[in-house]
């Protein structure tokens, strides 16, 4: 058993072991759980792709007459100023009036992290000591005062694969779906994918330190619609869509290589947010679950030609079947795609795994774990 103070000690002092999600398999099949255990410190993993629970908490100061801002616009997406007088939260999936060019709260958000020049425009409630009613400027994330990224759902544990049965192409936010299952689409980044590799979420909880968008950032609270009543593999990995994280960060110090705006065609925009999570490895129990292969992770394929909230559920698949481009369905080979990026996951976890070995990142002990019991509720 390892404590969090003697692998920050190792990290410190240069000589932590530190490997990714996909190598420390390599290394259980040479020398074994026991002796991994003993060798190996942390474990990272990444993963980067569209997460539409994601936005923003900005801060603009007061001009020199000040105002109460109301109503307020970012390049003409509507952001929300129903916190303070100048402050505003822009969610990624918020669409520009008037346009009928997908371009919406994420495209402002990659605009802010990029360092372009924003506009933004407001409708201020007068009042005695705020008298102003109107501003039109430009800003930029270095004349605000914060740029705070706060996104309730990222990170989804395991995610479902979407098909379409039906005559006609559907266009969904797991991308364009052929008709008469012709194509398979799947969002996860399996062995890597951040939450698969801590099934339990023993290490990830509250406070813990992550790599998100580029500089680290922290979890929050445990996610919306986060569920721990499923079905599991025999490694505890869940089997479709449960655990999600609430996560939060310094937009100022991100970069758009790991936070970039998505526009889905006939229907709408999105965020595509890279996460990386360092996983402690205290004892053996936490070498088996990063130990978990692309075969073991199974999740369902869904047919979302059925436009309802309960979907119904072709087969079990594996995630190794996905990744390989063709998956067997009633005796036909189906092409599969991915709308995560294999490439970006692995450069995430190598990253992460670069800056702990030079020092730069410690491990965060949770201050509260995420709850053991919980389910979701539909709206009837």
């Amino acid at each position: 058993m390892k404590s969090y103070e003697e692998i920050n000690w190792k990290i410190k002092n240069g000589i932590a072991v530190v490997l990714t999600a996909e190598e420390i398999i390599k290394m259980v099949d040479d020398v074994g759980i026991k002796e991994t255990a003993k060798k190996v410190d942390v474990v990272t993993t990444g993963t980067f792709g569209p997460m539409c629970s994601t936005g923003a908490f900005l801060n603009f100061g007061q001009t020199s007459e000040p105002t109460k801002m109301s109503k307020i616009w970012l390049n003409d997406v509507p952001a929300y100023g129903g916190v303070a007088s100048a402050d505003a939260f822009i969610g990624a999936t918020e669409l520009r009036e008037g346009s009928k060019e997908l371009y919406g709260g994420a495209h402002v958000i990659e605009d802010l992290i990029s360092g372009k020049r924003v506009k933004l425009k407001v409708e201020g409630t007068v009042t005695d000591c705020k008298p102003n009613k109107n501003i039109e400027m430009y800003i930029d994330k270095n004349n605000i005062n914060e740029c705070v990224m706060f996104n309730p759902r990222n990170a989804y544990q395991n995610y479902v694969a979407a098909t379409n049965s039906t005559d006609e192409t559907i266009y969904t936010y797991m991308g364009k779906l052929l008709p008469n299952h012709e194509n398979i689409t799947y969002c996860n980044a399996g062995e890597l994918s951040p939450l698969i590799n801590d099934p339990y979420m023993r290490t990830i909880g509250v406070g813990t330190k992550i790599f998100l968008g580029g500089t680290e950032g922290y979890v929050a609270w445990n996610g919306t619609q986060f569920k721990t009543v499923q079905k599991e593999n025999e490694n505890g990995v869940p089997i479709g869509p449960t655990r999600t994280l609430s996560v939060i960060g310094d937009m100022k110090k991100m970069n758009t290589n790991f936070m970039r705006a998505l526009s889905i065609n006939k229907y709408g925009v999105s965020m595509a947010v890279g996460i990386g999570i360092p996983i402690p490895i205290l004892d053996e129990e936490m070498v088996g679950f990063t130990m978990v292969r692309d075969r073991d992770i199974k999740t369902n394929l869904v047919d979302y030609g059925i436009r309802k909230r309960d979907r119904p559920i072709i087969r079990e698949i594996n995630y190794e079947e996905l990744k390989s481009g063709l998956v067997d369905l009633n005796g036909k080979k189906i092409p599969t795609s991915s709308i995560s990026s294999m490439y970006k996951a692995r450069v995430i976890a190598n990253t992460l795994k670069q800056w702990i070995e030079e020092g730069k990142f410690t491990i965060e002990k949770p201050v509260k774990m995420m709850p053991e019991d919980s389910q979701i509720k539909p709206l009837t």
